[in-house]
């Protein structure tokens, strides 16, 4: 079964964000962490297909998560999934080895649920022997 994980300590925020994602992809499970300590137990009990963190976390920040999250499961696909568009994040989301950096008021529900599809899809023909390429870095929902 294909899961997510939303990485996040606004409580409204997590909760919508994972309504959102469970109206257009049912069969998807969601599951949620306020902090990296949470996160960080929930990918090694849960193996999500696709991590959405936000950069502004209690204790150590999402971009940190980030880079600790890739030097323990390089494969797993983590969008930064933020409200400040600042190049300098950007620059350290990809450095860090995000595979996306979404603004959270960029994207309908639609298209975020899209997104999370075409991750899948692709990890899936990864697992098949197809080249999974590294994901747009933008706040579009294109995929390359």
């Amino acid at each position: 079964m294909s899961s997510v994980l939303i990485v996040e300590n606004n409580d409204f925020f997590r909760r919508s964000f994972k309504e959102i994602l469970k109206m257009y992809i049912p069969s998807l499970s969601v599951y949620e962490s306020a902090d990296g300590s949470d996160a960080l137990a929930t990918i090694d009990q849960t193996s999500p297909d696709i991590v959405f963190m936000d950069i502004r976390l209690p204790g150590k920040n999402g971009l940190e998560l980030t880079r600790e999250i890739k030097g323990r499961h390089p494969n797993l696909v983590i969008s930064v999934f933020t409200s400040y568009d600042l190049p300098e994040y950007r620059k350290i989301a990809e450095q860090y080895g995000a595979d996306y950096f979404v603004l959270k008021d960029a994207l309908t529900g639609a298209e975020i649920a899209a997104m999370v599809k075409a991750v899948i899809a692709k990890k899936k023909g990864s697992a098949q022997g197809v080249n999974r390429k590294r994901g747009m870095f933008t706040s579009q929902t294109s995929i390359n």
